[in-house]
């Protein structure tokens, strides 16, 4: 008596054989497509240049640094030899030191409030750079106006947090110019069209600080 057979035919062993066959070539047409990625390939993956590109467009979005704004200059000698309020004490003075250099500080800052810049100047000597006049022009239609003056000298005028600050060094008998005995210090504010005074003070200066005698040298020295 024949048993029953537990084998496969072999139409089925066929169908077998071509399912195990077409399974192992996706299996290793995929082996081959990851691998040619990982090896850095024309794949669909390409890191490298989708990582250029967002470096570049981040590069490209990046707001470029501004220039510095610069005030445009003005001849500061000519303005003031041309100021008919400047003394003519002071424009006697102003001669240049060495060559063509004039002793004069120029600033520029906001002031009055107008569409330009301030601009303050002060003449000074040229020995000593002591301030004998201080000055502050404003832009109206295209020219400059003097809008302030001091000339009692020691006097020097600057700009600070958009007041005018002047300050003007206090002599006793006897002090050198090197050596004043204090200062007043006023500070002024635009307002209705002029400067108007809105606080002062005064500072001492000491006499002891720089006066100390200087030690023999050491005889073994």
């Amino acid at each position: 008596m024949r048993g029953l057979s537990v084998g496969r035919s072999p139409g089925e062993t066929r169908r077998g054989t071509q399912a195990t066959s077409a399974a192992v070539a996706v299996f290793v047409a995929l082996g081959v497509c990851l691998s040619g990625c990982a090896a850095g390939g024309t794949g669909t993956r390409d890191e490298g240049a989708a990582h250029a590109d967002a470096v570049g467009g981040a590069a490209a979005s990046s707001p470029a640094a501004s220039p510095s704004k610069v005030p445009d200059r003005v001849d500061a000698v000519r303005l003031v030899k041309s100021d008919p309020k400047v003394s003519a004490e002071v424009k006697h003075e102003l001669k240049p030191c060495v060559a063509d250099e004039y002793p004069v500080d120029v600033s520029y800052g906001e002031l009055t409030g107008g569409t330009a810049e301030d601009v303050v100047v002060n003449v000074l000597t040229c020995g000593d750079a002591v301030g004998v006049g201080s000055y502050v022009y404003r832009e109206e239609d295209g020219a400059y106006q003097s809008v302030f003056r001091t000339e009692e000298p020691p006097v020097y005028a600057e700009i600070d947090r958009g007041d005018l600050v002047v300050t003007k060094q206090v002599y006793e008998r006897g002090d050198p110019v090197s050596s004043p005995s204090g200062e007043n210090v006023i500070t002024y504010r635009w307002a209705s069209g002029r400067f108007s005074e809105e606080y002062r003070t005064h500072n001492d200066y000491s006499n002891a600080a720089g006066n100390a005698p200087t030690p023999a040298p050491d005889a073994d020295g």
